[in-house]
């Protein structure tokens, strides 16, 4: 089972990612969970969000995700905040949103040995008009995890989007291929 932590802030659809990823995994034919944890925050408030994919059976436990296998991170400055990176497992995999290149993000997260970047605020900015970075980083996560095809995900967001579904799939395709992995 792979178990996943959305570090982001209310506005930047943390929450959004787990849901769209969990029905594309569904899909698949997998078995998938997602879950916020947030109190009353407003947009701007860090917001977690939880996801859990398996690939042979039912996902039994219900609770927050203490160790997970992948952090994602919506908002770089949320980084050194608490003890974010120490929750990681030990071959996990930081995924982020940052104007940085890999290699000074891996010396920002020395004690981390699998980094992807992608500087998904550009590309939902120049493709959405909006800093709402949730579908680029699904196609970060997805290519350093191959969690699920990018395929799997059309559907969901034309479900959830609607109208503006084409450009979240072009978002989410293009910070795919320009998610740089270590």
């Amino acid at each position: 089972m792979m178990e996943i932590c959305i570090y982001g802030r209310g506005g930047q659809g943390g929450v959004t990612l787990a849901e769209l990823v969990a029905h594309a995994a569904i899909r698949e034919g997998k078995y998938a969970q997602s879950m916020p944890s947030f109190g009353p925050e407003r947009r701007g408030a860090p917001v977690l969000a939880f996801l859990r994919v398996n690939e042979t059976e039912r996902i039994k436990i219900r609770t927050e995700i203490a160790e997970p296998d992948v952090l994602v991170v919506l908002d770089p400055g949320l980084l050194h905040v608490g003890d974010v990176v120490s929750r990681l497992k030990k071959e996990g995999t930081v995924v982020v949103n940052t104007k940085k290149a890999l290699e000074a993000m891996k010396t920002d997260l020395k004690e981390v040995n699998n980094v992807a970047v992608v500087d998904a605020m550009s590309i939902a900015k120049e493709i959405l008009g909006l800093p709402i970075v949730n579908t680029a980083m699904i196609g970060a996560l997805i290519k350093a995890t191959g969690l699920v095809k990018l395929e799997s995900l059309e559907e969901p967001m034309q479900e959830r989007f609607g109208k503006v579904a084409s450009k979240n799939i072009d978002a989410m395709r293009r910070a795919y291929e320009e998610t740089v992995v270590s």
